[in-house]
């Protein structure tokens, strides 16, 4: 990667990092990411309202290629001291979109300078972290034809550097899933006058072992109990309203859903033993990310040809990642560059996307669109 096109990307990802937006919220981020491309490239622009992507022309008939980068930030107080820090308190770049967005960016750069025997499309996306941004940005796919789509995500854990990569699924399918209880009140020395929904979630939470079973799914799934919130906080009352809040997660989509449909049809059984009224809410929808064995090829041979530490994961992430969308629609693969073995997690307060993988980004992404 050229040295100016490094120092101006990483001048970027921290004017990205002082101004963080959360998910859906991101004006202002994305007006400055199109100023800079503006700036610095002749890329043809194209603003959709919530997203937008630029292209590279190569000419008709040579083949579409995507590449992805999101630049939502997440609820949270900076945490640390840095020079480029959050402005805004409660909000921080601290899963290191602002890297992913600078990356993307500085890939656009390198391409609009030196050309490419392809039509390259970056596709810069909001709202990752509640896993609608992609299914707003997946036109982009069917209206351009696009042959192949690719991203990346920094990862601690790993080496610094490394390229991670696994075929099948690399981020588990998962949803935010709240069971609502509703029945009558009565005085709490008469309870036999109301419906009180406590038995009814206890049963629930009581059979959730079972369903995730490793006996009874052929992969990962996992019920995770997020809050339990029951009646109020008085004495004299029988509890009449509760809900009772879960992130369901599995490796495979149909398991899933079949742990969705376990769960609401136990809920609605309760309902009925109990004399509740029961309604569900989804919040947070991410589908499973498959990568085609055929695109982490190509990832793997990049990695080789430029030197890079290729390591193949043994297991899916369990966190999940809205990519999904894109790769149901056309090939493509998602993998996963190293923050170092002993980095801070993200979502800490102690995380900051480290500069250094801007470069192996984007010299990944190089060697993807040269294939």
């Amino acid at each position: 990667m050229e040295k100016k096109n490094l120092a101006v990307v990483t001048q970027l990802r921290h004017e990205l990092h002082q101004h963080p937006e959360l998910s859906n919220e991101e004006v202002w981020t994305k007006q400055h990411l199109i100023g800079f491309l503006k700036d610095h490239t002749k890329l043809d622009i194209v603003d959709k309202g919530t997203w937008f992507y630029a292209v590279y022309h190569a000419g008709e008939g040579k083949k579409n290629l995507a590449f992805r980068a999101d630049y939502d930030a997440l609820p949270m107080d900076e945490g640390i001291d840095l020079p480029y820090g959050s402005q805004f308190p409660g909000k921080a770049h601290k899963c290191g979109h602002d890297g992913h967005a600078a990356t993307l960016a500085g890939f656009a750069l390198e391409i609009d300078q030196k050309g490419a025997d392809k039509n390259i499309f970056f596709l810069f996306q909001p709202a990752e972290e509640t896993g609608d941004g992609a299914l707003q940005c997946v036109d982009l796919i069917k209206e351009n034809n696009i042959d192949e789509i690719f991203g990346y995500h920094n990862i601690s854990g790993f080496p610094f550097k490394s390229v991670n990569v696994i075929d099948g699924t690399s981020n588990c399918a998962s949803k935010g899933m709240t069971i609502h209880m509703e029945g009558a009140p009565a005085h709490a020395s008469q309870p036999e006058d109301g419906a009180n929904p406590s038995f009814a979630i206890a049963k629930i939470i009581d059979a959730i072992p079972e369903f995730i079973s490793p006996d009874k799914n052929k992969g990962l799934i996992l019920c995770t109990v997020v809050q339990v919130a029951i009646g109020e906080r008085a004495f004299g009352l029988s509890a009449s309203k509760g809900d009772l809040l879960l992130t369901i997660r599995a490796l495979y989509e149909d398991e899933l859903d079949r742990l969705q449909s376990n769960l609401e049809d136990l809920a609605k059984a309760q309902a009925e033993e109990f004399g509740l009224k029961v309604s569900f809410f989804y919040n947070d929808e991410f589908p499973g990310t498959v990568n085609l064995s055929e695109s982490s090829d190509k990832i793997r041979q990049v990695a080789k040809a430029k030197g890079m530490q290729l390591l193949e994961m043994k297991e899916a992430f369990r966190g999940s990642e809205d990519f999904g969308h894109y790769t149901k629609l056309t090939k493509g693969a998602y993998c996963f560059i190293g923050n170092g073995e002993d980095y801070p997690q993200v979502h800490t307060f102690e995380y900051d996307f480290r500069d250094e993988l801007i470069e192996a980004g984007v010299e990944l992404f190089k060697g993807l669109a040269e294939l």
